[in-house]
């Protein structure tokens, strides 16, 4: 392992010194709620036997006694979503390995689970980023019993893992464990389904060409296998020591996946106050972490949600990051994996090729992680080098492979990709967004166009269906922050967009909605803030403005005066149809409430 780098070391101590207050508060909170015995022994005798009421004999003898942990359940299972649906296993599994392990599981609460795949273009979709904080918030109150020893989470997709962690966060006394499910089996590859989908925008193909061609990218249980945020939300909970070594990309339903999720619980079981090993959570997040976490998603090529997700599970945990973090590091940390949308490859070749612990050596071996941080393993980030395997007397850990199996997929430090994480924050008159470079070829990473300006992307479609954006432009859709709609995926607008790029067009886009976690080719500032309803300078953006997307040097400007810019009027549109609708009535709370998108656009927390 190399000397940590640099640039790594000042980052960390920058965000340890600006969160010394709030990190000082947090760690005081959680260690004067940790408990040296059994959580459960706070409880009076009548809230205990409602506690334990429906348990078998066995269990409910070692919930009186206090001798045994118990292990919180916290599920996102539903059957409909591929990716939850491997989880309605996991409960049985669990209960039967932490009885094996002296000590007792229940399942404490399940945490609503959505999919932007479902809800993409759609007006559910607006309920999407807050559904986050209501996740955090629902796992709270399976924590808030104080029936538990430690947290068992189980949890994927997008929203999932970080409302997930961000829960378990303020319940940071205790040990948590993250149990994956692991991706579904490669179907139709990338390549093939990003040409159907250009195809049917430009209306060469039909619907049912299509629905033929995402039915068999999207075909089984399991995680989709592109590497959006659901896939950077396991890359993440391997590299901030939360999962077991190896375990994110592991499929489901096979002896081995089984074998990690009943190790998970054995694992849980020795980590609490009653364990050999107490460990809680708020100990294995810190600056360390979080900063691993980065460099995990740059070096990945990760979802630009997380330069919301992270900032927002940080901020829970008492550390403050921002926007100018992500940047800093990404332009020290090399991008060693080409993953779809960064290539064409899924995460299946990616795990093939080496995966998590093969990509987790070489930032060690560069100083680019550190690797004294503190793991659900008890030891440092050297333990997830190793990948488990079957061994003939059951689970064990081996060392990761010395070389890729697939340099067009993940390469070592001295070979990458790119010498930058792709990511980068950019800044000007229209306020700080941030764009992902990784997928976007060097000739488009530089656009200066006239404004197409958009108040939905409804609009942008059929603007583009009418052959009105055939040109040069950059496209600009406003009034799509956390408080104006909930802050959408704008992800149906890609194919498009692609589509004119292809045409030789310069295009790009500019908002202050969110991208996918497949962001692509077309070269995008997103998360702008201030967002257009809170006064943000893209409200007064006017058709034909020149726009200067400049992602080398981190310039976003309208090439506007800068005293007839500030005297512009705006005029705010009707957003009422954002406001009711397939639930959105309840959420106008969280809207109004909704914090900047650096600042993670934390709604009611």
């Amino acid at each position: 392992m190399s000397p940590l780098h640099e640039r790594v070391r000042a980052v960390t101590t920058r965000i340890r010194e600006r969160s010394a207050g709030l990190r000082a508060d947090y760690l005081q909170r959680m260690d004067q709620a940790h408990g040296r015995n059994a959580t459960r022994a706070s409880l009076s005798c009548t809230n205990l036997a409602h506690g334990f009421a429906a348990s078998d004999a066995t269990d409910k003898e070692a919930l009186k006694q206090l001798r045994w942990p118990n292990l919180a359940i916290v599920s996102s299972y539903n059957d409909m979503l591929s990716a939850h649906q491997p989880l309605e296993r996991y409960p049985e599994l669990l209960k039967l390995a932490a009885r094996e392990a002296g000590a007792v599981a229940q399942f404490a609460g399940g945490v609503p689970a959505m999919c932007d795949g479902v809800t993409q273009g759609q007006p559910g979709m607006e309920l999407s980023l807050f559904s986050r904080d209501v996740i955090a918030m629902s796992t709270a109150i399976a924590l808030s019993h104080n029936m538990f020893d430690a947290t068992l989470c189980l949890g994927v997709c997008d929203k999932i893992v970080p409302g997930l962690l961000m829960g378990a966060l303020t319940f940071g006394h205790l040990p948590t464990v993250f149990v994956p499910a692991g991706p579904m089996p490669s179907g139709l590859p990338n390549k093939e389904k990003a040409r159907i989908r250009q195809l049917f925008a430009e209306g060469k193909v039909g619907r049912d060409a299509l629905l033929e061609s995402e039915a068999q990218s999207y075909h089984s249980a399991g995680t989709c296998t592109f590497y959006g945020t659901a896939n950077s939300n396991q890359m993440l909970m391997e590299v901030m020591g939360l999962h077991l070594p190896g375990a994110a990309f592991v499929p489901p339903n096979t002896p081995l996946r089984d074998a990690l999720t009943s190790a998970a619980a054995r694992r849980a079981s020795r980590m609490t106050a009653l364990g050999d090993a107490y460990l809680p959570l708020a100990q294995t997040i810190d600056e360390r972490a979080i900063v691993n976490a980065i460099v995990g998603l740059l070096a990945t090529g990760g979802s630009t949600n997380h330069t919301l997700h992270l900032v927002a599970m940080a901020r829970t945990a008492g550390i403050v990051i921002n926007w100018d973090d992500f940047s800093e590091l990404s332009d020290v940390v090399p991008l060693l994996t080409r993953i779809y949308p960064n290539g064409s490859a899924d995460v299946n070749h990616f795990h093939a090729a080496g995966g998590m612990g093969f990509l987790i050596r070489e930032l060690l071996s560069a100083g680019l992680m550190h690797g004294d941080t503190t793991t659900i393993m008890g030891t440092g980030l050297a333990a997830y080098t190793q990948e488990p395997w079957l061994s003939p007397d059951g689970l064990a850990w081996r060392d990761a492979p010395a070389v890729s199996g697939d340099t067009e997929v993940l390469r070592p430090v001295s070979d990458p990709f790119g010498t930058d994480g792709g990511l980068k924050l950019l800044q000007g008159n229209l306020g700080r967004s941030v764009i992902k470079t990784s997928a976007v070829q060097a000739h488009h990473r530089i656009v200066e166009a006239p404004a197409a300006v958009f108040d939905n992307q409804g609009d942008v479609m059929k603007a583009f269906k009418a052959g009105a954006l055939n040109r040069d432009c950059v496209v600009v859709v406003r009034y799509q922050g956390p408080r104006a709609n909930g802050m959408p995926e704008l992800h149906q607008l890609t194919p498009a967009l692609t589509s004119l790029q292809s045409k030789g067009f310069k295009v790009a886009l500019v908002t202050d909605g969110r991208m996918s976690g497949a962001s692509g080719a077309v070269p995008a500032a997103i998360h702008l803030t201030p967002e257009s309803l809170s006064g943000g300078p893209l409200a007064r953006v006017q058709d034909g403005d020149i726009i200067t997307l400049d992602s080398y040097t981190g310039v976003l400007e309208a090439r506007v005066a800068a005293d007839a810019f500030a005297k512009r009027a705006v005029t705010l549109p009707d957003l009422s149809s954002n406001q009711q609708g397939i639930g959105r009535e309840l959420f106008a709370t969280f809207r109004a409430a909704a914090g900047d998108a650096e600042m993670g656009a934390m709604g009611s927390m």
